[in-house]
């Protein structure tokens, strides 16, 4: 009976090791990391979308991303935004930034077969100046009022490597 239950335990550890090392090797790493959809895949020109996180270290550098999911539907090569931050001390700052999702042939620079993905830095290498929590809100530029063919978009800040 001894070496049925060395056997089992073998076994055990056998299946258990791979899984606890498949568990650990999916955690993204990353400090804030989420999606909203887009309503009805519609982006009504005044709608804002908002992504808050807190920082707690200061000390350590983070990647800031916008990440786009679009589908064949939409009708631009590009897509412009508009964002703020908000801090947790000092003024709200505002930027433009362009999302260039296709080639001059139309040709999606996303990965994906009917729903693409494409990642954009918004800062690189960046030290937040104070800890506390901040709030990224995000609006389309286009001219549309109701802008087609985006269906989610999202905010990732992750630690620089």
């Amino acid at each position: 009976m001894a070496w049925l239950r060395s056997l089992t335990l073998r076994l055990n550890i056998l299946i258990l090791l791979p899984v606890g090392l498949l568990c650990f090797s999916c955690e993204s790493g990353a400090l804030y990391d989420q999606y909203q959809a887009i309503e009805d895949i519609s982006w009504e020109k005044n709608k804002e979308y908002y992504f808050s996180f807190e920082v707690k270290d200061i000390a350590v550098p983070y990647n800031l991303t916008l990440e786009v999911r679009n589908n064949n539907l939409y009708p631009y090569q590009n897509l412009w935004l508009f964002y703020m931050v908000e801090q947790p001390i000092g003024p709200l700052q505002r930027d433009t930034m362009e999302c260039v999702l296709a080639d001059e042939f139309g040709k999606w620079h996303g990965h994906g077969i009917s729903l693409y993905q494409s990642s954009f830095p918004i800062r690189n290498n960046y030290l937040f100046p104070h800890a506390g929590q901040y709030t990224f809100s995000f609006r389309q530029g286009m001219r549309d009022d109701a802008l087609k063919g985006i269906q989610e978009i999202g905010f990732r800040v992750e630690a620089a490597h």
